[in-house]
């Protein structure tokens, strides 16, 4: 796990974070409860507590990763972070999904009628249905407040919460006014993703052949219509009030109001002198050990959002494919068509699930999210598209052959753009042909980044300014995110160049290889700025436009932790270069009346640049890093060696990435560091591993009739259970984007194929 080095300072030479730590873990929460604060006559003479089995109260080690003004009961912020000690009590990253359930099925039928020569209609219908449910983590709670003002006095007042007196007694709480809490819930059940997608599209048209200019040309046209009906739903999902509410529990007085036992335990809102704050659903909810909460409790506060859209394309178009004429090389052929296509999205989301969304002093939305995620907003959008295009290849002799297009689009929402394609193959001899492309291209903004009306989610950033006593404020901020989408989007333009050959030498039949070089420049590529890097840009650079995206909710703040609410949009702000060289080779070899197969694909990435021009960013070349979920391995390799009889078929493939750096804009080093900045953070080590990962796959063909067949299929991915890329990080720890996270896995089947 990557940690801050406590011992660093800003002025300091040695590293910044250090990744080659052992029995290193969380110290921010715990299964049923940490205490990070405490307030009163001693300032966190309460803190380290955490709460077990049954409420127990246990004393959480701090181990010796920390800094050196640290103390359990006094000193700076305690530690996000622990190596020996209590290590393993926090079990945040031990109760997260590797991978999520996928459930799918599909149907697919085509209807043909040959109504005269040369001429078909068809139509075509497809159905498809997908469930995907995944474990997104415990119901992780930070800054949880208990008001313990009065816990030694008889009668108990409501100002001193029921259950943090059972858990910690009188003589514990005598002069302290209140306890900080952070949990990852044991008994709270895990945070589920649980969408559900269901698509329909229904194709119509007619394709046929026909003679122009002394040869045979063909043609299509066609209509289609397609709809996604998407559920987008979480379960488990923390509401907010009703949480607070539940957690701030009281022993209810004499005398009160709805006529509860005495002593018995009851939400405040209910308990308490006013009655405007009432909640008869309410039922308290002790968050202080593990197996202590009440089953209603926990249904009270949880809860299901949800939001369902309607996604629904409309297209029409043509093709046609002619050869007008002949050079003394060949043949010249030109192809030319056309489409008209309008994509429309609608959504709905209860009321209960929506955020509440205010225009604050810098006017500026803000939101006020109901729950701790899972804030759906609906959203309304359309756009269409008309466009044309034309294609020719031109054999020019002596080996020489161009290629070109040029396709003109108008997008209802970004006007008018034109991309185009020019290129070229020349085969000197039979053994080898060179090909180069040079094309400008476009990808236009989805409905997703044009008219999302908001998503809210809540998460926490680090601060970038963070010294160890605390007056720069606390380690990380807890924050509430807000991204919406942005009607003014225009679309990516990309050119790029690609130069390569390809070989097939003759005194080596059934050998093949291909080298080509790529180049794409991508200028208005689109992105979001994440909500660190809007605190890093704000807090250590002091960028005004960045800190008018955050605002603080009053509500969730707490003494010395603000509770940041940040704003995202998508803009076209990026320019990206990329370039890299593809290498395939095969190689195939008779064996009497079968073939062996060998064959390797490998791409070697030289540059992967984005530069955003945001004032205090710099750009970073991040291939060869392999630490995040878009980072740019140097090598990505997959090979093959398969064996092919006329009923029996056996492959072992071989995949991978080389190993590299952990982050691109990390400095490694031990001592003489320069300074450490959120640019080029200093590390100890900064390198990961790479990937290897063998898989193997056998058929075998089994006659059905005298026309069908079955096929057997038997399938070991990652046959040898390699682990995956690991990371020095939280949660999961590895690189999702390449590993297999799931081990070794079998998988058996039967096709049938019947005629």
């Amino acid at each position: 796990m990557r940690v801050e080095d406590p011992n660093w300072t800003a002025n300091a030479t040695t590293p910044r974070y250090i990744t080659t730590l052992r029995q290193v873990g969380a110290a921010n929460s715990t299964p049923g409860g940490l205490i990070t604060a405490s307030a009163g006559t001693s300032v966190n003479a309460l803190r380290g507590l955490y709460f077990g089995q049954g409420g127990s109260v246990n004393v959480f080690d701090y181990g010796v990763l920390q800094s050196p003004t640290f103390s359990r009961v006094s000193g700076t912020s305690h530690p996000s972070v622990v190596q020996g000690g209590s290590w393993q009590v926090n079990d945040s990253g031990r109760r997260i999904g590797l991978m999520p359930k996928d459930d799918r099925w599909g149907v697919f039928g085509r209807l043909s009628y040959e109504v005269a020569d040369g001429v078909e209609l068809f139509a075509e219908g497809s159905y498809n249905h997908q469930k995907v449910f995944f474990n997104a983590g415990p119901n992780l709670s930070t800054g949880i407040t208990y008001n313990t003002t009065g816990c030694t006095a008889v009668p108990v007042p409501v100002t001193c919460n029921a259950y943090a007196l059972q858990a910690l007694g009188a003589a514990r709480l005598a002069g302290v006014t209140s306890v900080t809490v952070a949990t990852t819930a044991a008994d709270l059940p895990f945070r589920g993703i649980d969408n559900e997608r269901k698509v329909q599209r229904y194709v119509i048209g007619a394709e046929g052949s026909f003679e122009a200019f002394g040869n045979v040309g063909h043609w299509d046209v066609y209509a289609q219509y397609g709809r996604s009906d998407v559920r987008e739903q979480l379960r488990n999902i923390m509401h907010t009030a009703r949480m607070n509410n539940s957690t701030a529990a009281a022993f209810a007085p004499a005398g009160n109001t709805r006529g509860y036992a005495v002593g018995s335990i009851q939400c405040l809102v209910n308990v308490n002198p006013d009655p405007a704050d009432d909640d008869p659903n309410c039922v308290p909810l002790n968050r202080l050990g593990v197996g202590v909460a009440n089953a209603a409790a926990v249904d009270y506060v949880l809860g299901d959002p949800y939001r369902d859209q309607t996604l629904q394309q409309y297209v029409v178009g043509t093709n046609w494919a002619v050869t007008p004429f002949a050079t003394w090389a060949g043949d010249v052929s030109v192809s030319f068509g056309g489409e008209a296509r309008k994509e429309k999205i609608r959504g709905s989301v209860p009321t209960e699930f929506q955020p509440v969304i205010t225009i604050g002093s810098n006017g500026r939305p803000t939101t006020a999210n109901a729950w701790s995620v899972g804030n759906y907003l609906p959203f309304t959008g359309e756009y269409s598209v008309k466009e044309a295009y034309l294609e020719t290849v031109i054999p020019l002799g002596l080996g020489l052959e161009f290629n070109g297009a040029v396709r003109g689009t108008d997008y209802s929402n970004s006007g008018y753009v034109t991309t185009w394609k020019l290129g070229a193959t020349w085969a000197p001899i039979e053994d080898i042909r060179f090909r180069v492309t040079r094309s400008h291209d476009i990808r236009a903004p989805n409905l997703n980044e044009l008219y999302q009306a908001g998503t809210a989610n809540s998460d926490s950033v680090s601060n970038p300014v963070f010294v160890a006593d605390g007056s720069k404020g606390p380690r990380t901020y807890s924050y509430s995110g807000l991204t919406t989408g942005n009607p003014d989007l225009r679309p990516e333009v990309a050119n790029s160049w690609n130069v390569g050959a390809v070989l097939s030498p003759r005194f080596l039949p059934g050998f093949t290889a291909s080298v080509d070089y790529f180049r794409i420049d991508l200028a208005d590529a689109i992105d979001s700025i994440s909500a660190q890097e809007t605190v890093n840009r704000c807090y250590a650079d002091g960028n005004q436009d960045f800190c008018d995206a955050i605002t603080t909710d009053p509500a969730r703040s707490q003494p010395n932790a603000p509770y940041l609410l940040i704003r995202t949009q998508p803009f076209n702000y990026v320019r990206r270069l990329v370039r890299g060289i593809d290498f395939d080779a095969a190689y195939r070899i008779p064996v009497g009346g079968d073939n062996i197969t060998l064959r390797g694909v490998a791409t070697r990435y030289i540059e992967n640049l984005a530069v955003t021009g945001i004032a205090g960013s710099a750009p970073v070349n991040t291939v060869g890093a392999n630490g995040g979920q878009a980072s740019t391995p140097t090598w990505i390799f997959r090979g093959s060696l398969n064996y092919a009889s006329p009923t029996f078929s056996a492959t072992v493939t071989g995949r991978g990435v080389s190993a590299g750096k952990y982050v691109a804009n990390g400095i490694e080093c031990t001592s003489g560091c320069p300074v450490s900045t959120t640019n080029f953070p200093t590390y100890n080590n900064n390198q990961v591993s790479g990937l290897f990962y063998a898989d193997l796959n056998l058929t075998q063909k089994i006659a059905v009739s005298g026309t069908s067949e079955a096929e057997m299929f038997f399938n070991v991915t990652n046959l040898f259970n390699r682990w995956p890329l690991l990371v020095p990080e939280t949660g999961n720890a590895s690189n999702s984007t390449y590993s297999d996270m799931l081990g070794r896995q079998f998988r058996v089947g039967i096709r049938f194929n019947l005629k």
